[in-house]
């Protein structure tokens, strides 16, 4: 596909596997966004504050959440803490919780309640149940502990716990969220079916200089080396299903991003809701012109399957084609990026990822 020459594409509606959603007004002005960025199915992160460890907790965040915006399906998790036990997981299958998320203690926003090293020995007991009533284990695949060397990123330093998992729980249906390596995408490879592997927008055209020098891109995980980043972009378009989208949106009052303190650390998260697809989109056509990509291995089948179809199949969602649900419409009409999305009343700003970028415009085709 001659992306450059593309004027217009139609696309089922997008599935994003990893959204944080936030709270209170955060949450009312990001909300309305999901269905701006052509997702019409997110999988939503349970790392509020405080998170949420308790079914009845989820179900009222969800219903908070269609209140706000009815015409997107929110499949609902909970934050692996000590409270989360077997029986838990019993009653969360059968209350239609999707999946429990795992954080490693203190590496990111809001996960100070998270795991410690050990977490395998610890939470045997849990896994064991999710893999017996299928729900959905979603990972921040950085390792909590001590890193080895420093020639090794926290990424790569979980790697092996990973595959310790799947032996252990081999019918488990893991997702390690947003890759950021080649050694990542070779590990989720390396496991069975049960295993895959979300991949965001921004690790398909950030690397870490681009996080070390702009408050907005800086996210966990770090973006990595221009290798790694060309290894994500060919994923995408491999037409491995083992791979689909989870944009790991993460919005934070631009204040917050841009005026720290001094030794204020700055709150890792990219923020991309409004434009997820479009970036995606995007980022494919900046990785041709730089010759990463050939403009055949862009296909309207491969877009779609990493878009949309292969993140469904794994969550055991129906196809959208099926279902006759609306589709997509990207054109080109000149719109740009904006800086940031605002509140009505102005009293909340946040800044928006690859800001004056020429992006496609997204309708609905109902």
């Amino acid at each position: 596909m001659r992306l450059r020459d593309v004027q217009r594409l139609e696309l089922p509606p997008s599935a994003d596997m990893h959204v944080h959603l936030r709270q209170d007004q955060t949450m009312e002005l990001v909300v309305p966004q999901i269905l701006n960025g052509g997702a019409d199915t997110v999988f939503v992160m349970p790392n509020l504050q405080p998170p949420i460890i308790s079914i009845a907790k989820a179900l009222e965040y969800q219903s908070r959440l269609q209140s706000i915006e009815p015409k997107v399906h929110y499949l609902m998790s909970l934050y692996l803490h000590p409270s989360i036990t077997p029986e838990v997981i019993a009653e969360a299958a059968a209350a239609g919780i999707t999946g429990v998320k795992m954080y490693p203690q203190g590496v990111t926003t809001n996960s100070e309640s998270g795991v410690s090293a050990d977490f395998l020995d610890a939470y045997s007991p849990v896994f064991a149940a999710m893999e017996q009533h299928d729900l959905v284990l979603n990972l921040h695949g950085e390792w909590p502990g001590r890193l080895p060397s420093d020639d090794i990123s926290l990424e790569e330093a979980f790697l092996p716990e990973l595959k310790k998992l799947h032996d252990k729980f081999p019918r488990l249906r893991c997702v390690l969220e947003h890759c950021s390596t080649a050694a990542a995408l070779d590990a989720v490879r390396a496991c069975g079916p049960s295993v895959a592997g979300t991949i965001t927008a921004h690790h398909l055209y950030l690397t870490g200089d681009n996080s070390q020098t702009d408050p907005l891109a800086f996210c966990k995980p770090i973006p990595k080396k221009p290798s790694d980043r060309d290894a994500l972009i060919k994923a995408v378009c491999s037409g491995d299903s083992k791979f689909f989208f989870g944009s790991d949106s993460a919005p934070h009052p631009l204040g917050s991003k841009i005026k720290t303190q001094s030794g204020q650390a700055v709150p890792a998260g990219v923020f991309t809701q409004p434009f997820a697809t479009q970036l995606v989109i995007l980022a494919l056509e900046e990785a041709i012109e730089r010759g990463v990509l050939e403009e055949d291995e862009v296909t309207q089948d491969r877009l779609e399957q990493f878009l949309s179809r292969s993140g469904r199949r794994f969550y055991k969602l129906p196809n959208p084609a099926t279902e006759g649900r609306p589709k997509i419409v990207l054109e080109r009409k000149g719109e740009t990026i904006p800086m940031s999305i605002k509140s009505a009343d102005g009293t909340l700003e946040i800044g928006l990822s690859k800001s004056l970028a020429p992006i496609f415009s997204l309708s609905w085709l109902r």
